[in-house]
């Protein structure tokens, strides 16, 4: 064993570390010395997102004495920015051991004089995004591994207007997260009175303010028995969901049985991930034996959805991220229009691996779009930085995530399924289904296809491994891909644009990140993008081209299918 991990694993042996964790340390070192350096050969990364990992004992997982030290960093930070008083919401998922590390966060919290609001129960992560900002609270963190396997837990934390954090704060609470050096540096017990459970209440207005996001009740009245399945894949989405459909006017929503109760195993699924068609399996088949009008899933926190629908055969298909994207998109720019209340000053923010159909989308419709960086916490800064200026419609990503009006600031999946439903029903009355919608939306705009792999390097080499990748395709850019001239190199870590073709170079204004971006002359993109959280990297794909009519869409999409498999051979790439 390396001294470095001895001497942890023997500090948690001798510390202030409850006898429980003291035994399962010992058990390890007898039974699985492997397992047991993994645990220990590094500290958890507090990330600027929070926490994420695998549960169990040691610096390198989830677990109480982890979770503890994190939130007495975050909790100093508050008090250093807040010095006038700091309250903070809590809440967390069906997933093992999230009431316990939500609790033991708000233990912490109180026990540092914070004024904590903890949800009574799970709950979506939405609704804390809304709490947050409903509550008037400074901060504030929800316990998720979002849909990640059953052996993993996380923990979110939060700013004052409901966004994840983003600089300069995120870089700071890490700096206060380092500091805590020992179990003996957190304050673990008192302050009991500082907690207040929430829970009805805040439902009643999390729901009151996504019906208020209906653009055409009428319609639904109209078609309030289409037939809705939904499943929350044993997550949160069953504490709103359904009521949140009721409040909309929909009668005829049918829950899928086997996925209904919140369950942190996850029995019915490998990965309690919506976009993956296994999990959603459950919900197809029901939508098939109903003849459903739309299909939706919620992951387990329920911020990221899914939704099926049939195709012109007849047959159910699963919308990928991108596709329903451009669809919420397209709707609330058309809808409101249509209706009469559209801005001047509207606009809509995305981001840049997310489809450049939106981008066409919106400058048809006379709206600004905006690109940011991955993730809704960028979403949220953009709004900031507009707020006064410019009107925020809808924002989303193709991981499967949409932000609709700016009451919250995180991506929520409960409101994102009732205005797809809400969708549905508009397209019903016009006589065709959501699948029909997007392919005219694609003889309008023109035919994208996206695609995404990922590459996982496991082990305590992989992160290694990803960083080895990145830096070769950074000092050694291809020149073509498939044969199409790179026109566009974009490296967001040096914030730094280039032309492989001419040597032109000019500025990326936008925050550092570790993403490189090959933009092709026949108007493809690949993006290179490690995972912050996982020794993971993702691949993202655009291809496009014209497509003059709708019974030409089989043809052409798969032509444009090739032309990604054709430019993954070529990359030499292989999940």
């Amino acid at each position: 064993m390396d001294a470095a991990i001895q001497a942890k694993i023997d500090n948690w042996l001798s510390g202030n570390f409850d006898a429980a964790t003291k035994e399962e340390v010992t058990q390890l070192q007898k039974e699985n010395p492997s397992d047991l350096a993994d645990a220990f050969y590094k500290n958890l990364e507090f990330g600027t997102g929070g926490l994420r990992g695998i549960m169990g004992v040691g610096t390198n997982r989830m677990n109480k004495y982890t979770v503890g030290m994190a939130t007495q960093g975050y909790a100093n930070y508050l008090k250093q920015c807040f010095p006038n008083g700091v309250k903070v919401a809590i809440a967390h998922d069906s997933r093992n051991n999230s009431r316990f590390f939500a609790e033991t966060t708000a233990n912490v919290f109180a026990a540092n004089g914070v004024k904590v609001f903890l949800f009574e129960a799970l709950r979506p992560t939405p609704e804390l995004s809304f709490a947050i900002r409903t509550l008037g609270c400074q901060g504030g963190v929800v316990c998720t591994a979002s849909h990640n396997p059953k052996e993993y837990n996380g923990y979110k934390a939060y700013w004052d207007d409901g966004s994840q954090l983003v600089p300069p704060h995120d870089k700071n609470v890490i700096k206060e997260v380092d500091k805590i050096a020992s179990v003996d540096d957190v304050k673990w017990e008192g302050g009991s009175e500082n907690i207040t459970l929430i829970g009805k209440e805040m439902d009643d207005q999390y729901i009151e303010m996504v019906k208020s996001l209906s653009v055409y009740p009428e319609v639904i009245g109209k078609h309030k028995d289409m037939k809705i399945v939904y499943t929350p894949i044993h997550g949160t989405g069953i504490t709103l969901m359904p009521q949140v459909l009721k409040r909309f006017g929909f009668d005829n929503v049918h829950i899928v049985e086997e996925q209904m109760v919140p369950d942190g195993n996850f029995p019915t699924v490998a990965y309690p991930n919506p976009e993956e068609s296994e999990a959603m399996s459950f919900g197809l088949k029901l939508s098939e034996k109903l003849d459903a009008d739309i299909l939706a899933g919620t992951d387990p926190d329920a911020d990221r959805i899914a939704i099926g629908v049939k195709d012109t055969a007849g047959k159910w298909v699963l919308m990928n991220g991108n596709q329903t994207a451009v669809l919420a998109f397209n709707y609330l720019m058309e809808a409101r229009k249509a209706k009469g209340i559209a801005q001047p000053n509207d606009m809509v923010i995305t981001t840049i691996v997310t489809t450049p159909m939106i981008d066409a989308i919106a400058r048809g419709n006379g709206v600004n779009c905006y690109r940011v960086l991955t993730g809704f916490k960028w979403i949220a800064e953009m709004i900031r930085q507009k707020e006064g200026k410019e009107n925020y419609i809808i924002g989303g990503e193709e991981s499967f995530g949409l932000m609709i009006g700016d009451k919250i600031r995180d991506k929520d999946g409960i409101s994102a399924v009732a205005l797809l439903c809400e969708m549905a029903a508009y397209e019903k009355e016009k006589g065709r289904s959501l699948y029909e919608k997007m392919i005219d939306l694609y003889v309008e705009y023109g035919l994208y296809k996206e695609h995404l792999i990922s590459i996982t390097k496991k082990g305590m080499d992989g992160q290694q491994q990803i960083a080895a990748m990145m830096e070769s395709y950074r000092n050694n850019p291809p020149k073509t891909i498939n044969g199409a001239a790179v026109v566009q190199l974009l490296d967001y870590e040096l914030q730094k644009g280039s032309n492989p073709q001419t040597g032109a170079e000019w500025t990326i204004e936008l925050p550092k990140s570790n993403v490189l971006q090959f933009i092709l002359e026949d108007g493809s993109s690949i993006s290179a993008r490690p995972s912050g959280t996982e020794p993971k990297i993702k691949f993202y794909f655009s291809v496009n081209t014209k497509l003059d009519k709708a019974g030409d869409f089989e043809k052409v999409n798969a032509a444009l299918d090739e032309k990604i498999k054709a430019v993954i051979a070529d990359m030499k790439l292989r999940e």
